[in-house]
């Protein structure tokens, strides 16, 4: 039987536990009793039709859930099959949430039925709670092998995380994170305690432009690589799932050969001025490309769709870490030497009680990308084309095709104000469509905490988005032909956790010119902060939505600035690197580092001290006490596969 399908027939202990009147561990009962019951994780469902998994708030809830993010078009059914452990009434409770009830918003876009054998049930889901909670859906009279489907209603992020089906109609479950935990392994047969990973000599946690430039440099020069990524694709930010567009330059003097790396895995497109790659189709972004080298590299074991629970500490250092398939739910330990966190959030070092710093006000947001297509042809009416096949990247085609979006009044409601995108708007000089889609500038979350509310920050996005097209359609009358094309779910975060070294560097050190004798990778870009763009403030204060960019002389420092190595590990936990927006920078310092080439950089670096660490018997620390001159003649070596 395959694991999804896996039916557990639970004694009333177990039972209690999810209700939350016990805490004690679960007994199972072969029995069948009036307690029967089946749990369906949604991530699990055998075809996803045109839902998605989101993992980014599985710190939150412990579980990924199924997004129908279909643009306003709703989305093709997840289906799968189950079998029950005996015919007859079961009530159904659904896992869910109404995601605009937060804001007391009028209407529930995000809408869905449960389909049981092909046949609604009565209810409607994603229609109750701000919170996610179980969903009462009655009863339902089953066979023993039944078909399922989560039916989309509307296109607007409808949403599920699990399914429990109880021959007890008088059952009711709680919401309680940690009990639902337990609950749900043992139902679904998964063992207490995770399967052996595999050792390594260090384990680079996050596949973004960092995580995977780490992992390969550090398997070149010779180390046992394992690298985790929580999403089906390597690229984090500069993937097809966020479609940020890699900035930096590269290989510069004296160390011309470190962004190698960088540059072998990213397509080879040179920007022309002016021209806008955010956001554009995804195959600019060459998901392809990263797998493709990463799985020829014999020395590292990829964990893809895999998301970091646990830490495993021996004092002050690192000795494993706990891993979750974000489909399956089979966990694995991992053993190494030496980590390397590359998660942007400092997943790992947080949860490894490493220094950090992280103040949750006046932070730069998130942002959801999003373009606009054209309806060139009958084929594109009114279908969902989330996964977008001709994205309007420079250009703006008027198509023949008239393109309705419906009101949404659940959205922001921007009738009476200003945006990027409306007529007579002007955004950094451009207007029209120029400056509605693909731009950077759509973001928010600038008083929230970007790692625990990172699904309602997506979410403000969501309601600007489909706020400000519903205005430019339905009350501007413009781009009849013309509807959204693609939007990324996965938010593209630019702050949160930094993990501190043994340097901390300031935008200061960079306008001053700061030397470091152990100065490793070269940044290019200004002290770049965002903030809200006051023209778009008004009557929005506290759900701002555009950002603006610090810009001038006193944001800018020469053009090139080499930052040290010691901003690349840990300065209390002795075998813990990091690379990525979360190394050791201040606020200010975050600026210049976090565009995504200067973090694929810092993944060369790390990769090579690393291998200088196993070589050498060394922490991280001693690279920089002891071996210096190794790093830096490493450095110096070339870091395309030796062939």
């Amino acid at each position: 039987m395959k694991r999804r399908s896996f039916i557990g027939a639970l004694g009333n202990t177990s039972l209690m536990l999810l209700a939350g009147g016990l805490t004690e561990t679960m007994a199972f009962s072969n029995k069948k009793t009036n307690k029967e019951f089946v749990f369906l994780e949604a991530e699990q469902f055998t075809n996803f039709g045109g839902w998605n998994i989101d993992q980014q708030s599985m710190e939150k809830m412990g579980s990924p859930y199924l997004l129908a993010h279909g643009l306003g078009i709703p989305v093709e059914d997840a289906t799968t099959e189950i079998e029950f452990p005996s015919e007859g009434t079961y009530r159904v409770w659904v896992r869910t949430k109404d995601w605009v009830a937060h804001w007391n918003a009028p209407g529930t876009p995000g809408k869905f039925q449960l389909l049981v054998n092909n046949k609604p049930l009565k209810e409607t889901f994603g229609t109750k709670g701000a919170d996610w909670h179980w969903h009462d859906g009655g009863t339902v009279k089953v066979g023993k092998k039944t078909k399922i489907a989560l039916h989309d209603l509307t296109g607007f992020e409808g949403r599920c995380e699990a399914i429990l089906f109880c021959k007890d109609v008088n059952f009711q479950p709680i919401n309680d994170i940690a009990a639902l935990t337990k609950f749900r392994r043992k139902l679904l047969g998964l063992p207490e305690k995770p399967a052996d990973g595999g050792v390594f000599d260090l384990i680079v946690i996050g596949g973004g432009l960092a995580g995977t430039c780490a992992a390969i440099s550090a398997a070149r020069n010779g180390i046992k690589v394992a690298l985790v990524q929580d999403r089906p694709v390597l690229g984090g930010n500069g993937s097809s799932e966020v479609r940020v567009w890699p900035e930096g330059h590269t290989n510069k003097q004296p160390y011309p050969h470190v962004g190698d790396i960088v540059s072998e895995i990213l397509p080879n497109i040179v920007k022309g001025s002016g021209q806008v790659f955010n956001g554009v189709s995804a195959d600019y972004y060459d998901d392809k490309l990263k797998l493709e080298v990463v799985k020829r590299e014999p020395n590292i074991k990829l964990f893809i769709e895999n998301r970091a629970i646990e830490v495993v500490m021996n004092d002050n250092e690192i000795s494993a870490i706990v891993i979750q398939n974000i489909r399956s739910g089979h966990q694995k330990r991992l053993t190494a030497k030496f980590f390397a966190d590359c998660t942007g959030d400092a997943v790992v070092g947080f949860k490894a009680g490493a220094d950090h710093e992280y103040k949750v006000e006046n932070l730069m947001g998130s942002s959801n990308l999003f373009n606009v297509l054209d309806a060139t042809n009958k084929e594109e009416v009114l279908k969902c084309e989330c996964k977008d096949k001709s994205a309007l990247a420079m250009k703006c085609e008027i198509g023949e095709f008239v393109q309705p979006f419906p009101r949404c009044p659940w959205a922001l409601d921007l009738a009476d104000k200003p945006f990027p995108g409306r007529k007579g708007v002007k955004t950094f000089g451009a207007e029209g469509l120029q400056s509605f889609a693909n731009m950077w500038y759509w973001e928010s979350g600038f008083n929230q905490n970007q790692v625990t509310e990172i699904e309602q920050i997506r979410d403000h996005n969501f309601r600007a988005m489909y706020g400000a097209w519903d205005v430019i359609k339905n009350v501007d009358k413009m781009y009849p032909n013309h509807r959204l094309g693609w939007s990324a779910y996965i938010a593209g975060k630019r702050e949160s956790r930094r993990l501190m070294g043994d340097v901390v560097l300031d935008a200061e050190d960079f306008k001053k010119q700061t030397k470091f004798e152990d100065g490793a990778f070269p940044c290019s870009w200004h002290v770049d902060l965002h903030t809200p763009k006051k023209e778009f403030k008004e009557g929005l204060e506290g759900m701002e939505f555009i950002s603006d960019y610090t810009r001038g002389a006193e944001y800018q420092y020469g053009g090139l600035y080499w930052a040290p190595y010691r901003t690349l590990y840990s300065r209390n936990i002795s075998n813990l690197f990091m690379a990525g927006r979360n190394i050791s920078v201040t606020k200010t310092g975050l600026g210049p580092v976090r565009v995504m080439r200067t973090c694929g950089m810092m993944g060369e670096v790390v990769g090579k001290a690393a291998s200088i660490c196993v070589k050498k018997d060394a922490t991280p620390r001693q690279v920089y006490e002891k071996h210096l001159p190794d790093l830096l003649a490493l450095l110096k070596e070339p870091g395309h596969k030796k062939k």
